[in-house]
């Protein structure tokens, strides 16, 4: 006979629904509605693999009045988007959603200031994979995950992988919050590469879009008005308007809930518990502009993932400090103003120190620890360094220089460091223009001497940071500054005698013989990169800093 099975759906304002599925052979079984607003139904259903849908009378007013529509369970898990339709799977009477088993939970995993984040998009990266299997798909992210480990990746972040429309797609126009992206493999395959993540001490952050959805999301078909602003929120700023933009001011007076918070506060619960990431970065976050919602939901968020570490990231460009604690809701925001300033210093376009310092030491913006900015250089919206300086006329070796230089920046500011897929060694694709076309990562390039060399300058990098506690802290100080020169020499530092300096020649002038005065005391510093040992003399070091280059030297 099989187990009873309840079939809910959230319509309040809906006049009927019906169940249908391939346990019914596609009749309608019928739903009864509660004072609660959710229709319901119980079935018996054997352990196995259905399909279903709702046919409901919708409420949207791009259809007649109470018209009947078929849509797509808004909570399933599980979909067919070309034959519309959701799968159930039952097993020991229960329904789930796999039946993966987490092996590897118990790992320690860095906390956030510990960490080197890695932004990626599964399909371009993978892109390259000679099997099929792999190719575009999370197996193939699980292929590469050594590579991430031996350039010290200990976190990585996931453009978006909820069901989308199509099989590419940069998924930022979400249908199926519940569901994962089915061109990219099965839930299982995702729950692997996240348990494979946490095996090698990565940590995984999932980009959420919870400001708009896709024009087919079934909450659309099912009560446009009621999830949603009837207009756009910001109509003064249509640039900035993807879809119809969910409505967290909507209050049900009669059922005594916020059906936008409520529907996203249990997405978030479902992707914690079932998927067991490690972080969330909020799309669109000015746009979304309700920090009451968020402090709400990065609360809910925390709670749900318990004792372990949980990063909630924003993406709120222009960046502010109002967004992050302890003045606002979440823990840390995409630093753009690092990348906006710091590249035309790399280009040799403009020079500015008082500028340069606020960028480096984002306490001068507002920002109150390293955890509240995650800087970058580039992004998956942004251009790539070599193309910013390919733009500006700097090719080859000389551009390679100036990407170790960004590199240096990105690695000791104050701040947690984030690499757009393939920085590491010189991608220089521009920027896709189509969210729909694909762009994978020119692998190949690992290859040239002058590539590979800056993956190695990287790795030593990221070494150095993961390792000195100084480049992890909220110490920064500014002790030399050479205008004429384009000099500035900085120092990081921590409680436990950690210490780390950087001097940086940003003119196209070799500086030699350049004294440093002020210099941090200590018996030995050694040059990082020289891997030499260099001695101080009354309180100043003597180097050559070439044009564009900056040198870090780490206190014995």
């Amino acid at each position: 006979m099989g187990n009873l099975i309840e079939f809910t759906l959230f319509a309040p304002r809906n006049q009927g629904a019906v169940l249908i599925g391939s346990f019914s052979d596609w009749q309608e079984i019928p739903m009864q509605k509660s004072e609660d607003g959710y229709f319901r139904t119980k079935i018996q259903l054997k352990d196995g693999v259905y399909q279903y849908k709702f046919r409901i009378q919708t409420k949207s007013p791009n259809f007649a009045p109470n018209e009947w529509i078929d849509i797509i369970d808004p909570k399933a898990t599980d979909v067919n988007e070309t034959k519309k339709h959701a799968t159930v799977r039952i097993k020991d009477g229960q329904r789930i959603v796999d039946t993966y088993v987490w092996q590897h939970d118990e790992m320690p995993l860095p906390d956030n200031r510990e960490l080197v984040i890695y932004e990626m998009h599964v399909a371009d990266f993978t892109g390259d994979e000679v099997d099929s299997d792999k190719r575009g798909k999370y197996l193939g992210v699980i292929a590469k995950l050594d590579y991430l480990l031996e350039l010290g990746i200990n976190a990585i972040e996931l453009m978006p992988v909820n069901e989308y429309p199509g099989n590419y797609s940069w998924g930022y126009k979400v249908r199926h919050y519940f569901a994962t992206e089915s061109s990219y493999g099965s839930t299982e395959d995702l729950k692997q590469l996240i348990d494979e993540c946490h095996a090698r001490g990565i940590r995984v952050f999932m980009d959420a879009i919870y400001n708009h959805t896709d024009e087919e999301c079934p909450l659309l078909l099912i009560d446009r008005n009621y999830w949603y602003y009837e207009y756009k929120h910001y109509p003064e700023d249509p640039d900035n308007y993807w879809g119809p933009e969910f409505n967290y001011d909507n209050y049900d007076e009669k059922l005594n809930v916020k059906p936008a918070w409520k529907y996203i506060g249990d997405v978030v619960k479902f992707w914690i518990e079932e998927y067991h990431i490690d972080g969330i970065r909020f799309d669109a976050v000015r746009q979304l502009a309700n920090f009451e919602f968020f402090n709400w939901l990065t609360k809910q968020a925390k709670k749900h993932a318990a004792s372990k570490h949980f990063y909630n990231i924003a993406e709120h460009i222009p960046d502010t400090n109002t967004v992050v604690k302890p003045d606002g809701p979440l823990d840390g925001c995409w630093h753009e103003s690092f990348r906006y300033f710091v590249v035309p210093y790399i280009c040799g376009k403009s020079f500015e120190l008082e500028q340069l310092k606020e960028i480096l030491d984002p306490k001068k913006q507002g920002y109150a620890t390293a955890t509240n900015v995650i800087n970058y250089l580039a992004t998956h919206d942004r251009q790539r360094l070599l193309r910013e300086l390919g733009d500006a006329g700097i090719f080859d070796a000389e551009a390679f220089k100036r990407a170790k230089l960004a590199a240096v920046l990105l690695m000791t500011a104050m701040g947690i460091p984030m690499l757009w897929m393939g920085e590491e060694f010189g991608e220089y694709q521009p920027k896709s223009e189509s969210v729909t076309q694909p762009q994978k990562i020119t692998w190949s390039l690992l290859t040239s001497d002058q590539n590979h060399n800056l993956f190695k300058y990287y790795q030593k990098l990221i070494a150095l940071r993961r390792q000195n506690l100084a480049l992890q802290s909220d110490n920064i100080e500014f002790f030399h500054e050479d205008k004429n020169n384009k000099v500035l020499a900085y120092s990081r530092w921590d409680k436990q005698d950690s210490q780390v300096v950087v001097a940086v020649n940003f003119s196209a002038v070799n500086l030699t013989k350049y004294e440093i005065p002020n210099f941090p005391s200590a018996e030995y510093w050694r040059d990082w990169f020289g891997n030499c040992e260099v001695e101080t003399q009354e309180d100043s070091l003597v180097t050559d800093l070439p044009s564009y280059t900056a040198k870090v030297f780490v206190w014995q």
